[in-house]
């Protein structure tokens, strides 16, 4: 198993109840098992037995007396998630963690889409996460402690519309929770598995490839630096949890989890390096990006909640990474610096690139924003020095 590359993982959530939907097969049977080996007390939500059945028999044979209990459900069906909420209240109290795992996909253009699979969408994707989040909440908040788990996608995609408008909205739930829970022991945020060779997904993804006009293995070549293997993806998961609170009101990817956990595929802790500017300048020019990161990132955490959830939530989503991990990422390669290491990685460039996009994408969004010509001119001069800061590093 993957996750037994990190031995300080074993029973990292010992007796912590975990409640996981969709937990059967693919990627939500890996996070189960990756639960089971940190310890907690699952219990696999799914609505086929077959699954069940076959996901029971795995168990039995990897684990020795794990506790791991399935229970049979429709979550379209209020009714059902009523009964599961109690037998679950009955039997372990309210789970230490809600991972709403489960989804239903319907795919088709928006108007091919029959209502019904429509309206299943919504009671699987969205209705019954935010049934559970109801239920647990409240004794959550009592508590004062727990995670909410949404698995997000990745947003609007053609032929994809009737199963990502549900999917994600559930991110958009756990930025409102985010918001609404700060200053308590409750976190929550959404993770993506990435583009995984399910065989839900590869199903998925011969009708989307046809309906685009290319072939599968061309969409899979498109998209290769975002894939993952079923287990990394479902370990990625359930590490997620480790990292609740840090992770908190964030949009995260298996990939990144690993990654924090030194578990990704391929890792190596020596990694190619490629010459920095190569004169003593350059470690001055770092001194200033990383000042000016510094600063704006002091900047935003001042704003009230919702102008912060806001700037975080499109750093985000430029950045592929949040604005806490990437104050880690220079802190990180100014101390490397400061030692005399003036090399990057290939994974420095990539940031520091990203982190030129993004103020060129604050730049951007000042010329309309910002209506007073003088302050628009003056605080365009500092952006285009900050940008050039970075060019003088890469190039």
């Amino acid at each position: 198993m993957l996750i037994k590359r990190n031995a300080s993982l074993e029973g990292a959530l010992r007796n912590k109840a975990v409640l996981l939907t969709g937990g059967g097969g693919g990627i939500g049977l890996e996070a189960a098992k990756a639960f089971t080996h940190m310890g907690a007390k699952v219990i696999i939500a799914e609505i086929d037995r077959g699954k069940i059945d076959r996901a029971g028999q795995q168990f039995a044979n990897l684990f020795n007396g794990a506790q791991v209990d399935f229970y049979e459900v429709d979550l379209a069906k209020e009714n059902e998630v009523d009964r599961l909420c109690g037998y679950i209240l009955e039997k372990y109290g309210c789970p230490d963690v809600l991972f709403n795992n489960a989804t239903f996909v319907c795919l088709g253009s928006v108007g091919e889409v029959e209502m019904t699979s429509w309206d299943r969408s919504y009671a699987v994707n969205f209705r019954a996460p935010l049934l559970l989040t109801k239920r647990f909440l409240p004794l959550m908040k009592e508590r004062n402690s727990g995670a909410l788990v949404f698995v997000s996608s990745s947003g609007a995609a053609p032929y994809m519309g009737a199963y990502e408008v549900y999917k994600t909205s559930q991110v958009e739930l756990s930025n409102t929770l985010a918001m609404e829970l700060e200053h308590t022991n409750v976190h929550t945020y959404t993770v993506g598995p990435g583009l995984v060779k399910t065989e839900t997904a590869a199903k998925a993804i011969e009708i989307v490839s046809a309906k685009m006009n290319v072939s599968v293995d061309a969409f899979y070549q498109m998209n290769s630096g975002h894939i993952l293997d079923a287990e990394s993806a479902g370990v990625g998961f359930a590490l997620s949890v480790l990292n609740a609170q840090a992770y908190h009101g964030q949009e995260i990817g298996s990939i990144q989890v690993l990654s924090d956990f030194g578990l990704l595929r391929g890792d190596s802790s020596t990694q190619e390096k490629v010459p920095a500017a190569g004169h003593t300048a350059d470690k001055d020019v770092f001194g200033k990006v990383q000042k000016t990161y510094e600063e704006q990132y002091g900047g935003w955490q001042a704003m009230n909640v919702f102008e912060r959830q806001w700037v975080l939530r499109d750093f985000k989503k430029n950045m592929g990474l949040s604005a806490d991990q990437a104050l880690e990422k220079l802190k990180e390669m100014g101390q490397r610096i400061a030692q005399g290491d003036l090399g990057f990685t290939a994974p420095d460039k990539e940031f520091l690139q990203k982190l030129k996009e993004y103020w060129n994408h604050q730049l951007n969004l000042l010329q309309g924003y910002q209506k007073d010509a003088a302050k628009r001119e003056e605080q365009t001069k500092i952006l285009k020095e900050w940008i050039s800061d970075i060019e003088r590093l890469l190039f």
